[in-house]
Parts: C-alpha cells; sequence; structure tokens
C-alpha cells in the first residue's frame, strides 16, 4: 500500500516519478517549520500505471498519439479524446481505492477536499507545465473523490497538454498522473505570490496578487486581483482593482461564483500588515528551496495557508558577478546580432578571443559596464558609443543613472577602467596609403592559409596548444590598431557626413547614399556573388529540377549526374571554398556552416533564378556606384553655393573619400575571425571522430557541450562522464525559451529601454533608423534563413541578421530587425545596397503580420501597418 498512496509526511526529495512534481512540492512545504499547510495525501503514478497496464486499446492510442507533431491538431484531438474517455471509465485497481478510503478516513470522510492532477513533467525547474491538468475544488464523499481521480487521469490528455508535451519533446508514454488530494481550506482571500517580480524580473522585489474567495476566480481571469510589491519587508507599490466576483465553496459541494458588494470591491483584500506577514513566509520558502518562487496562498481568518510552490521557470539566470557590489551587464548577442543561446564549446571560444571583462548568463554572454558607469569620463564615452550602437540600451542604462543610488560615483576619476583601444589618430597616416585596405586584407588570408597548413599535423592535446596560440594570432590581427583606425575613420566621417550635412543643407542621413556599392566589403560581395552562382545554373533546367528536390547535404556528389551539373558544381565549390565558413550564429562556432549543410543556400540561388535576369549581381551593384556618385556630386555642387562653399565642398569631398574608401573594410575582421572558426572547428570535429570510436561520446556534436579546456582534458585522457553532456543539454533546451534581455542587474531585474519620439503617426511602431528611404510592400516575418521564400519587393522583417542573411538582402526592397544599431551587419549592407532599413524595433516579429502590407521610413525610423 506504501507506494499506492503516500501522505505529504511520507513524500521524500527523490520520488518526483511517484509523486509528479506538484505533489514532491506539497511533500516539501509540509516538512518546512511553522508554515501552515492543509493536509493530505498523494495517489501515486503506480496507481495510475496498474489501473491501465492491462488495457489495450489505451496502449495502442497511446503508439498513434507518439507518431504525431504539434501541428496534427486534429489526429490530436481525436486520439486525445478517446483516451480521456478510457480513463473516465477505467475500474480504479481494489488495493488503490483501499488506500484512499483509509486515508480519508483519517483525515474525516466528511470533510471537502480539492483534488489536483501532479504529472511527473510538472512544476519542474526547466517546464512548469501550468494549467495543463486540471483541479477540482470542494469535492465530499468516498465516491466522489474517486470519480475525480479518473478525471485528473484523464486531464493528462487533454489536447493542450497533449500539444505542450510535443512542444517541449516530453515523451507521452513516459510521463504518468499521481493524484493530490487535499483538505479544502474555505478562505476569506487567496492568491498567489511571486518571490521575483514577474514583470522586470526583479529577485529583490516580491510580487502578491489578491482576491476574495477562493484563488479560482483569480486564475481563470474571472477578476483583476489587488497587486502589492514589497521590497526589503516594506511595501513600495500597491495598485488596488475593482473585484465584482468571487468563488466561494457550495455546502453540498462544488464552487459558484458570488458578486460582491459595490461598497466592498474597492477595498483591499489584504492589509498591510498581512501583506508584510506574508511576503515573509514567501522569502522563508524561497530561502528553503534556493530559487525564485510561484506561491498559491490562501488566508483563513488570519492564518496564511500555502497550497503550493513551484520554481519560476521564466527568470532570466543574473549573470555570475563574485561580490555583494551592485553590477549592471549589457547583452553581448545585442550587439553581435545573434540573441539565441550559444553552447558551452562557442561560448569558451569567444571568451578565448575577447578582451572584455565578460560573464555568462543563460547561455549568453554579457559585459559587466558598473566600473565604467562609476567614472563620468568612462560613462559618457560608453553613453556615446550606445548612442550610435543600440539607443534602447542606451535608454535602459540612463534609466539605472537617473536612479541615483543603485552605481556611485568613484571619487578619483583614476579609479575607473578605460576599455578603450589604443586607436591614436593615425588619420592622415592611413589617408594617404591607397594599399592599406588591400594590404590588410592579404595579411589576413597569409596568416589563415598558414593556419590551414600547420594544423594538418596537429592532433590530441598539440592541436589544443596549438589552437591557443593561433588565437593571439587571430587577437593580434582583431585588434590591430591600424586595422581599427581604418573602420573607425570611415565611422566618423559617415557620423560627420550626417551632422554637417544636415546643419548645412537640412539633407537627413546622407552618409546612407554615399556609401553605397563601395569596395572591398566581403560581406556585401557575398550576396551579389550568389546571384552569379543563379546566373551558371540558369540555362540548364535539370539542374533547377533536381535543386528543387534536394533533400540532403550530400547532393553536390549526384549532380554531375544531370546536364549541366558539372558546371553548378564547380560554381557552388567555389562559392563555398570563399564563403562555406559562414551560416546564421556564426559567432557560436557549434553551429552548422554552409560547407556542412549547403542545402541552405539552395532556396536563397532557386530565390536568385526565379526574381532577377542574368547578371544582376554587376547590375545591382552599378545601379549602386551610380547613385552614390550622383548624390557626391549633388551634395558637393550645392554645398559650393554656400557661404564659404569651396572649404566645406573640400572637407565633404574628404570626408566622402574616407566613407568610400575605407567603410567596406569593415566587414572583413569578422569575416577572417569566422573563417579561423571553420578551420579550428574541422581540425576538433577529427578528435571528436575519435572519441566516438573509444566510445567516449555518443555523437560527435556531443563535444559542443564541453568548454575548450574540458574538452582538452577529454582528448587527453580519453574520460568523460556523460551525465555531463546531458545535463547540459537539458539546459540549452530552457535557455532556447528564455528571452535575451539587452541590460540586467546584479538584482536580476531587467531594465527596457524606450525611444523618445515625438510627432510619430498614431499607429506607429518605432524603430532606430539606419538606411534612409521610404518603401511600402509585404511583410515576410522569417525567423530561420532556411524558411526564406521571397519575392522581389518583399520587406524583410526578422529577430535579428548576421552576414549569414545577406544573401537575402538582394532579393528584398526593405529590412525591420528586433535587434540592431547604427553600425551592425544588417545596417551596413542595408545602406550598401540602398534598402530602407529600421532595427531594434522590439518586438516586430510579433507586432508585424507575415503577409501584411507595411511602410518602412527607413530615414525617420518608424514602420506603419497599412
Amino acid at each position: 500500500m506504501g507506494s499506492l498512496v503516500l501522505g505529504f509526511q511520507q513524500i521524500e526529495k527523490t520520488q518526483l516519478l511517484l509523486v509528479g512534481g506538484k505533489g514532491l512540492n506539497l511533500g516539501e512545504l509540509s516538512n518546512i517549520q511553522g508554515l501552515q499547510v492543509p493536509e493530505g495525501f498523494c495517489v501515486t503514478t503506480v496507481g495510475f500505471q496498474k489501473a491501465i497496464e492491462q488495457n489495450e486499446t489505451y496502449h495502442a492510442l497511446l503508439n498513434r498519439l507518439t507518431m504525431l507533431k504539434a501541428d496534427d491538431r486534429d489526429q490530436i484531438g481525436e486520439i486525445s479524446k478517446n483516451i480521456r474517455q478510457i480513463l473516465m471509465e477505467v475500474e480504479i485497481p481494489s488495493d488503490v481505492a483501499c488506500a484512499v478510503t483509509d486515508y480519508l478516513s483519517r483525515y474525516g470522510d466528511e470533510h471537502a477536499y480539492a483534488v489536483r492532477s501532479s504529472a511527473t513533467a510538472e512544476d519542474l525547474p526547466h517546464a512548469s507545465f501550468a494549467g495543463q491538468q486540471d483541479t477540482y475544488l470542494n469535492i465530499i464523499g468516498k465516491e466522489a473523490i474517486l470519480q475525480h481521480i479518473r478525471k485528473c487521469w484523464a486531464s493528462l490528455f487533454t489536447d493542450r497538454a497533449v500539444i505542450y508535451r510535443i512542444q517541449n519533446k516530453f515523451d507521452h508514454k513516459q510521463v504518468y498522473l499521481s493524484v493530490i488530494v487535499q483538505r479544502m481550506v474555505f478562505p476569506n482571500a487567496s492568491g498567489i505570490l511571486f518571490t521575483a517580480d514577474p514583470i522586470t524580473s526583479n529577485r529583490k522585489l516580491l510580487s502578491i496578487n489578491a482576491s476574495f474567495g477562493l484563488g479560482e476566480a483569480l486564475v481563470s481571469g474571472l477578476v483583476s486581483p489587488d497587486c502589492y510589491k514589497v521590497q526589503e519587508n516594506k511595501i513600495v507599490d500597491k495598485m488596488i482593482s475593482t473585484k465584482k466576483l468571487a468563488i466561494y465553496g457550495r455546502k453540498e459541494g462544488g464552487t459558484e461564483s458570488v458578486p460582491i458588494d459595490p461598497d466592498q470591491q474597492r477595498a483591499q483584500t489584504l492589509t498591510d500588515q498581512q501583506i508584510v506577514q506574508l511576503a515573509r513566509i514567501g522569502r522563508q520558502i524561497e530561502a528553503y528551496f534556493g530559487c525564485p518562487q510561484d506561491i498559491e496562498w490562501c488566508l483563513v481568518d488570519d492564518t496564511f495557508y500555502i497550497v503550493q510552490s513551484r520554481p519560476v521557470t521564466t527568470l532570466f539566470p543574473i549573470p555570475e558577478a563574485n561580490d555583494q557590489e551592485n553590477h549592471v551587464f549589457i547583452s553581448v548577442g545585442h550587439q553581435q546580432m545573434m540573441t539565441d543561446p550559444i553552447k558551452p564549446l562557442g561560448l569558451s571560444f569567444f571568451l578565448l578571443t575577447t578582451n572584455a571583462p565578460m560573464r555568462k548568463a543563460g547561455g549568453r554572454l554579457f559585459v559587466d559596464i558598473a566600473r565604467q558607469l562609476a567614472s563620468p569620463a568612462s560613462r559618457n564615452m560608453l553613453l556615446n558609443m550606445m548612442g550610435q550602437h543600440d539607443p534602447l540600451m542606451k535608454d535602459a542604462i540612463m534609466n539605472i543613472i537617473e536612479r541615483g543610488d543603485f552605481i556611485k560615483l568613484l571619487p578619483n576619476e583614476n579609479e575607473a577602467p578605460r576599455y578603450v583601444s589604443g586607436n591614436t589618430d593615425r588619420l592622415a597616416q592611413i589617408e594617404n596609403n591607397p594599399t592599406i585596405v588591400s594590404d590588410l586584407i592579404k595579411k589576413n588570408q597569409t596568416s589563415i592559409e598558414g593556419l590551414k597548413q600547420n594544423i594538418q599535423m596537429k592532433s590530441g592535446s598539440d592541436l589544443f596548444d596549438f589552437i591557443l596560440e593561433d588565437i593571439q594570432e587571430l587577437k593580434k590581427i582583431l585588434f590591430d590598431p591600424q586595422s581599427t583606425a581604418v573602420f573607425m575613420a570611415a565611422m566618423n566621417a559617415s557620423t560627420w557626413i550626417n551632422e554637417k550635412m544636415n546643419e548645412w543643407l537640412g539633407e537627413k542621413n546622407a552618409a546612407d547614399t554615399v556609401s553605397q556599392s563601395v569596395p572591398n566589403n566581403i560581406t556585401s560581395e557575398m550576396g551579389l556573388e550568389l546571384l552569379d552562382v543563379a546566373d551558371v545554373i540558369r540555362p540548364y533546367p535539370e539542374v533547377i529540377d533536381y535543386l528543387q528536390h534536394v533533400k540532403d547535404d550530400n547532393f553536390l556528389d549526384d549532380l554531375v549526374k544531370v546536364d549541366g551539373g558539372q558546371e553548378t558544381r564547380g560554381a557552388l565549390i567555389a562559392y563555398l571554398t570563399k564563403y562555406g565558413m559562414r551560416c546564421a550564429g556564426e559567432i557560436d562556432i557549434t553551429r552548422s556552416r554552409w560547407s556542412e549543410k549547403p542545402t541552405t543556400l539552395v532556396p536563397l540561388i532557386l530565390g536568385n533564378i526565379k526574381n532577377f535576369e542574368p547578371n544582376a549581381g554587376k547590375r545591382k551593384f552599378e545601379q549602386g556606384l551610380r547613385v552614390a556618385l550622383e548624390k557626391e556630386k549633388e551634395l558637393l555642387d550645392r554645398l559650393k553655393q554656400l557661404p564659404d562653399g569651396e572649404q566645406k565642398a573640400k572637407e565633404t569631398k574628404r570626408m566622402i573619400d574616407l566613407i568610400r574608401n575605407f567603410i567596406g573594410y569593415r566587414e572583413y575582421p569578422k569575416y577572417g575571425m569566422i573563417h579561423r572558426y571553420f578551420v579550428y572547428k574541422q581540425a576538433l570535429l577529427k578528435e571528436a571522430e575519435q572519441l566516438v570510436q573509444a566510445g567516449v561520446i555518443h555523437e560527435k556534436e556531443d563535444i559542443y557541450y564541453l568548454t575548450f579546456e574540458e574538452l582538452c582534458e577529454v582528448v587527453r585522457t580519453n574520460k568523460l562522464d556523460y551525465l555531463i553532456i546531458s545535463k547540459r543539454k537539458d539546459e540549452y533546451r530552457l535557455y532556447e525559451k528564455l528571452a535575451l534581455p539587452r541590460v540586467i542587474t546584479s538584482d536580476g531585474e531587467i531594465i527596457a529601454g524606450k525611444y523618445k519620439r515625438e510627432n510619430l503617426p498614431a499607429e506607429a511602431i518605432a524603430g532606430l533608423p539606419v538606411s534612409s528611404g521610404v518603401i511600402e510592400g509585404r511583410a515576410r516575418v522569417i525567423l530561420n534563413i532556411e524558411d526564406a521564400d521571397l519575392e522581389d519587393g518583399d520587406i524583410l522583417v526578422t529577430s535579428f541578421t548576421d552576414p549569414s542573411w545577406t544573401p537575402l538582402f538582394v532579393s528584398i526592397k526593405g529590412l525591420v530587425t528586433e535587434v540592431g544599431g547604427l553600425m551592425t551587419h544588417g545596417a551596413v549592407i542595408a545602406r550598401e545596397y540602398g534598402l530602407p532599413a529600421v532595427v531594434g524595433v522590439e518586438n516586430a516579429t510579433k507586432l508585424i503580420k507575415d503577409g501584411q502590407r507595411i511602410r518602412v521610413h527607413g530615414t525617420e525610423g518608424f514602420i506603419e501597418l497599412l
């Protein structure tokens, strides 16, 4: 009987698979000293399994359900309904029924009980499953309770629970249901308590929702609750709602909605004293579980009862800081155009490559800027840089500064470190050197060729030493003062042109037009050269047909069998040799590169064949060049008409030359870095093959879940605790669900910025203007480059773009992204291709619907939904 039914006090921490997430948490809560938890017991998953183990129809239906995907809604609905019917009518095994009867007699048969579902995949740290299974309140009598146990079992197969499991990759056959039977309490008030504020994620701010009667009114959305905020035992905010209804238990069982007296509707549900008392209980529970909690509570007379507590699964983890000081962390992902989580090997490579003070959290990287904010000089420099780069980040940081007490200014200016590149003014030196860009590119290429040759001789521990040594070479190239001076000169010249042309001629964003079709931009060339690949394929219908049916990444091997296949294969291999190290999210070394997954390029090439005439790449470049040179001539002619016009025109010409000669190079250092990453990766995957053969890991890609240092040790010893890999795969799946904040503090508070704009049209969506012009067209909301199906003239709307998205830019007429700044890749390429673009648009992919007509104002920085 012991394993069929367990009283809350008998439940042990290891018994998740017996009592499910809710049951386990109630067992824990019952053991916290001084906490009031209504008594009760769990009908364990053993009882559920006994009830269904001999039922062949149930197992046959479950097998069918396992084969389905989340969008097979009709089949899910039909099969789930049949399974629920079986469970509603199933016979509860006699020993289970006896055990339930025995426990009811201990607690009192005459009492009312809450009967609640508790699945083994529920209230887990990485998946809450909140509201997926059913709860029944005020159930009286043994027969009614047994019938509601069946109802709970059936609720494991509601359509929503089934779909949620499919989406979260839980196996239906491995999820079982326990049922909680708990003494009802009939509260004056009830609600939810979050020990971390669910809106801002601030771990120091506790949030209480409260309404009269049972909590069902609040949970089901029938009433708006009061909301109280408590920080360090002080009430810091109160919002009192109008509460028109309350749900109460009926004497004969069940519940009913009761209207609240009009003079009571605006009353505060809890007194101030009760709010502070409840907050203390919340902190006690949080301390016991060791992480922020979402707690269900009831107030009966003057006693608080706790009826559930679960981890809050939606909070972004706080970047680690090993002291009690206040810290401010800014997202690297928003600067690198890659807000997805990065696997451990990818994180460790990026950390080896950077000089900035980085911190990790949620599979992402952050820079700690607290020390910079503490000094007026470095603070101003940081804010100026952010204003250029990401105004939303700048505004969030300004919010923190304006509070005045979070980051204290240092009394002595010298105490603040300065993270500034050693970029003294080399302008005259580089301006007078026409070959400087080609020399820098050649130096980078020679270095990569040397790396490719030398790495082939390395293996085992020697390989890791060699890579560490080569990363020093990579850093020398990335942070070469001459290299930095080249693109900084162009960026400063762009700012100068925009400011002066606006001041002198009333012309906004003039630099956007004069920077079209500049030389030496490896990223924009990549998009145009894919048009050239389409030109090679266009005359061969058999190749086009072959590519339309490609599923396998080895398609290049069989390509030679069709007419034109040899020429196509040659063109694709040449393209991949030059650009095959690129991919979406390329700063993560573990992401599949185009050379590894060439099918990624196939829809882009087919789109180019469909949307363009032959020789479009050359024509696009020449048209951009013509527009840029005409704009330059127009600006200079207009300037010459002004007072002191010759001098103004001369200065402007100098700045335009700086832009046109040097801005294209800005994309090259990253290309060199990603090229090197791919060489390292190929060498490490050879080591991974050896580890698979030795049985140390299951598949090559397992190495992605180890840091560089850990992988080195595994290769050296040929030993690994495989649980590390499994645990990190689970963590990564959790991180994928978390939205990356731009700015987060050491309190865990997420600070959001806002665009400060006047005179925007009423329904406009604001963003950052990065490439001039106004364009109207069909929005294509695309989250993965593989899903791109564009018509000429579409406007691309996406979360972020890195260089790998550039081949799409040739097909679009405008760009909208959620992440980005003035000098991020998407903005630079949009200007070079002459595409109106607005970036940094919060939630653009949700606010704009796929297929909707929109107007993008790239000069003013907003989007209109038409």
